[in-house]
Formats: structure tokens, C-alpha cells, sequence
């Protein structure tokens, strides 16, 4: 047998089914049970004590002070954006290894995506590529970062915890203190990931997480932002209920907000499968233990986390020798019924983003022509 066929008959002994997708959703808790309980209750919408538990529970596990809830990960990160400080004109550093939710959240705000280059082990934003970049083509003026070359201020950096590996974001974080720039943290697919010993997402001003359905844990839709600054969580709190002041029947807005607010039947779902998520984590690393002996036995490189990392294992990652290698063993596995995907096509790629400032990039390019993710869904032990 071939690569394609050994791997897709190890695929079926995992998950004993024809089709087998990249990553589903596990429903065996309380789901239909607080489901039920919201329908009964009538308070179905953005007002319910779901969301406000479901907010609670991500603080609890993540060790940030606020969580505000949103109907999606990307709308979370334009509020999160818009709260630091982003507006018109500036440029917000990010990666161009990345979903393109990302890059679409800055763009709602009218600023610069600029691609810094990543790690190859870490899949994330490079500490050395962010330092050589803001060195070249930055200077720090009143506190702010100015780009020489643009005349922008560089107002912001979004790393993203790629497919749940962390990224060395320590490091990060020493860096954009340095020049004065906000960090937030794109941990969308990261709940449940660690950087010595500290949770994705709460090492910057704000961190953000996604609950979309192909996510570890879901709320069928839906994202959250993580703060530790009080003022910074109510702001974001106000502006995803549509900037609407407090009073018991008046309807009074004072800014331009967003309806954004999780809805309570999303909370609902997402209060159940947090409650499950230690058993998604546990596992999802039995899974990814299979898959490593596997590949190990085929000399084909399988990703695990940096030194001191620890991932969720969202998605699993394997990289090929070539291009030439990843395509075929693309087109192959999911003939045979078994999702297979590459790295996302680099956002300086897609039209809308092609004449963005980057570096070199040299390692996402590297990283795009190899990677592939591989079936990870956690099963019913």
C-alpha cells in the first residue's frame, strides 16, 4: 500500500466510519438538557443566564478576569480591535499563515494587515521576524510605533495560536511592550492550550477565542473575549449590545455599537461542552499519540508543541517533503472518503490582501507547500 491507502486504513481503525471528516462536534452531556431548559425558560436570545455562565466558566478555566461573548470569533476580534485603540490608517502586524477571519476583522476597522513571518515549529508568529521587522521599518515617537516607511502607526500585533500550537507569545508580548504596541491574541482555536503554564489568549491586553462548529468545544456559532482591564471589558461588553445604555425601558444608545451578542441558546450549548472539555482534551491526546507512533513509523514528520507548549490538539499536522507530495496525498485521501486539507492559501495571496506590506514570509511559504491536517475529532470512549 501507499501513504494515502496505510493512512486510510489507520483513519477507519480510529473512527470506524466511510466518511470520515477533519473535525465534528461531540455531543454526550448536558446539551439537550440546558437546550430544554432555555426553550422553557423563553429566554432564548442575547438576555438569559446562560450567557452570563458560559462567561463565568471560560473565566474559570482560562484564569482571565472578564470574558464577554459574541456570535462569532471574528466578531470578537473586531470588537477587541476597536477597543485598543485600532482605527482607520493604522497597521495592525499579523501572520500571513492564517484563516482569513483574521485579516477580515482588521479590515472591518479600515487598517493595514502587515504579514510577519512564523516559526516553522510553532506554526505562529516568529519573535525573531517581529523584532527584525519593527527594527528595519519602525521607530517609537510619543510612545507610539510609527512605521518610516508608510508614516502609519502601528497600533497593534495579532499572533494567532495556529491549529491550537502555541506560539512562543511570551516573546511576543516582551517585544510589543517594547514599542508600544497592543497585543492581541488570536487563540481561536486554542481553548485549552498552555505557554509555560499560562493559557493561550491571557498573555495580552485581550485575547480572543472561536466556538464555531469545527472548533474543540462549540456553541454553533459563536466567540469570546478575554480581558484582565475592567474598563476595557465593560467598553466591550456595551459595544456588542449595540452601544445601549442602562435603563428599565427607554432605548438609548450614546456610540456607533454592534449586535453581537451571543445569543443565550449558544451559551447553552457551549456551558455543556465546556463542561466536557478536560474529556475532549484527553481524548483528542490519545489520538494524537496514535497518529505520531503512526507517522514515526513511516519517518513522516508529525508537529508537536514548542519546549514549554502544550497544545489542545485541535488539529493534528503532518508535513510532506514537497508540494508535489502534498497534493498527491491530498487528492488521494479524500477520494478514499478520509478529509484531508492543506495550510490555508497565505493571505498575501488573496486578492484583497496582495499588496500588503510583508517580510519575506519565507517560513509560511515553506510551511503552506508541506502541511497537511489530518482527521482529530475526539470520540465517545
Amino acid at each position: 500500500m501507499n501513504l494515502s491507502e496505510q493512512f486510510v486504513e489507520k483513519a477507519r481503525k480510529i473512527y470506524g466510519e466511510d466518511f470520515i471528516p477533519l473535525h465534528r462536534p461531540l455531543f454526550i452531556g448536558n446539551e439537550k438538557k440546558y437546550l430544554t431548559e432555555c426553550i422553557e425558560s423563553n429566554f432564548v436570545s442575547s438576555v438569559g443566564n446562560k450567557v452570563i455562565e458560559f462567561e463565568q466558566m471560560v473565566c474559570d478555566y482560562t484564569g482571565s478576569k472578564y470574558a464577554i461573548s459574541a456570535v462569532s470569533g471574528t466578531a470578537a476580534l473586531h470588537i477587541a480591535l476597536l477597543v485598543s485603540g485600532v482605527s482607520r490608517d493604522h497597521e495592525v502586524l499579523t501572520q500571513s499563515l492564517t484563516f482569513v477571519a483574521t485579516c477580515n476583522a482588521i479590515s472591518y476597522l479600515d487598517a493595514k494587515p502587515v504579514f510577519i513571518d512564523v516559526d516553522k515549529d510553532s506554526m505562529g508568529m516568529s519573535p525573531t521576524a517581529l523584532k527584525n521587522f519593527l527594527e528595519k521599518n519602525a521607530i517609537v515617537e510619543n510612545g507610539k510605533a510609527i512605521n518610516i516607511k508608510t508614516k502609519r502607526r502601528i497600533s497593534a500585533c495579532v499572533p494567532m495560536h495556529t491549529y491550537g500550537f502555541p506560539l512562543r507569545i511570551k516573546e511576543i508580548k516582551k517585544i510589543c511592550n517594547e514599542w508600544g504596541i497592543a497585543l492581541i491574541e488570536d487563540a481561536a482555536e486554542s481553548l485549552g492550550s498552555f505557554y509555560k503554564g499560562k493559557h493561550t489568549g491571557t498573555f495580552g491586553k485581550l485575547g480572543v477565542f472561536s466556538f464555531n462548529g469545527n472548533k474543540i468545544i462549540t456553541t454553533g456559532g459563536g466567540g469570546v473575549i478575554v480581558t484582565n482591564n475592567k474598563k476595557i471589558a465593560e467598553l466591550a461588553k456595551h459595544l456588542t449590545t449595540t452601544a445601549k445604555k442602562q435603563h428599565s425601558y427607554e432605548y438609548v444608545h450614546d456610540r456607533v455599537g454592534f449586535n453581537y451578542r451571543m445569543p443565550n441558546l449558544n451559551a447553552a450549548l457551549g456551558c455543556a461542552q465546556l463542561e466536557q472539555l478536560d474529556y475532549f482534551l484527553k481524548s483528542k491526546e490519545k489520538i494524537a499519540e496514535e497518529w505520531e507512533i503512526f507517522f514515526d513509523s513511516l519517518d513522516i514528520k508529525f508537529l508537536k508543541p514548542i519546549l514549554y507548549g502544550k497544545t489542545n490538539n485541535w488539529l493534528c499536522c503532518i508535513l510532506l517533503n514537497s508540494k508535489e507530495e502534498r497534493d498527491r496525498f491530498l487528492v488521494e485521501t479524500n477520494n478514499m472518503g478520509v478529509m484531508t486539507r492543506p495550510a490555508w492559501r497565505l493571505m498575501n495571496q488573496l486578492n484583497m490582501y496582495n499588496k500588503c506590506t510583508k517580510d519575506s514570509l519565507k517560513n509560511s511559504i515553506w510551511l503552506e507547500n508541506r502541511m497537511v491536517n489530518i482527521p482529530s475529532s475526539a470520540i465517545d470512549i
